[in-house]
């Protein structure tokens, strides 16, 4: 397991929203997108029940433009 295991929907969101991403809109099934207004970045983001896959949560956070980093430091 990686550092960036273990973490479900609902911790990802609060980092999210403390880096200054808001809900956009639904997406397909159980998808949403974020946008940060600030950087201009969008991310989708499955809602799904239990840990995110660390593969998934590496390409929301590359797609936000956020640095892994900077997540694990984010409270």
């Amino acid at each position: 397991m990686g550092r960036l295991a273990g973490f479900r929907y609902r911790n990802i969101i609060i980092k999210l929203k403390i880096l200054g991403f808001e809900f956009y809109r639904q997406a397909a099934g159980s998808h949403e997108i974020w946008h940060n207004p600030n950087t201009r970045r969008f991310t989708t983001i499955p809602n799904h029940s239990g840990d995110m896959p660390e593969g998934t949560l590496k390409a929301i956070l590359n797609q936000a433009g956020v640095e892994a980093d900077l997540f694990l430091k984010t409270k």
